[in-house]
């Protein structure tokens, strides 16, 4: 069971005088998936790094709570996975090194019977001890999976998260996806539409561009 809270409270974001989104507000309690839409450049990015910690809010605030009790900042990092075309990977680092790697960074230990259930998971088990550069784009995208999830997050955000994702690679993660939201939050920023049917329901960023 998730006990996991996010409230996002009357949120606005402006970048100069340009309105991204405006008075945003709601809350998210029970496991499932969340979608967020809009066309290209509408935002979705922009409200997904400010759910992270990775960028602050104009107005407005984010709470999120585990167990009732508020997360700070700085502890955020152990609760949320996120994943994103624009994270980068160290391609001179086998997958297994970069694990290793972003765990110790994380502060724990790298969980191998984890890993290893990811990798196989997400069809790269065999190409573990490969250089990342060898990767093609979309295996490079699946690794990013296994790192948003290798800690067991509870609250799991998705940025365009089937960007260079072919049909077999699609189907793989939203099987992964829909397994993982029995227990956890999942958040999906997207504008493809077969991303946004897994969602129970949707966050439209249109309805919060009026001034």
């Amino acid at each position: 069971m998730n006990n996991y809270f996010l409230h996002v409270k009357n949120i606005s974001k402006f970048f100069g005088r340009r309105l991204i989104f405006k008075d945003m507000t709601f809350e998210i309690n029970n496991n499932g998936i969340i979608g967020i839409s809009g066309d290209n450049g509408s935002g979705k990015s922009t409200l997904v790094k400010i759910i992270a910690g990775i960028t602050s809010p104009s107005s407005g605030e984010i709470v999120h709570q585990d167990r009732g009790k508020e997360i700070i900042p700085e502890k955020l990092h152990n609760y949320i996975g996120f994943v994103s075309p624009y994270l980068v990977l160290y391609e001179e680092f086998s997958a297994y090194e970069n694990l290793s790697f972003f765990s110790n960074i994380r502060g724990i230990k790298l969980n191998i019977e984890r890993a290893d259930f990811l990798l196989e998971k997400l069809l790269l088990f065999k190409r573990k001890d490969d250089l990342v550069k060898t990767y093609s784009s979309g295996m490079k995208q699946r690794l990013k999976f296994i790192f948003a999830l290798i800690h067991n997050p509870s609250l799991i955000i998705l940025d365009e998260p089937t960007s260079n994702l072919d049909s077999s690679g699609k189907d793989t993660v939203y099987q992964l996806v829909e397994n993982e939201s029995k227990s956890n939050i999942i958040i999906i920023a997207s504008n493809e539409q077969s991303d946004l049917n897994l969602c129970q329901r949707e966050i439209k960023l249109q309805d919060f561009k009026l001034s």
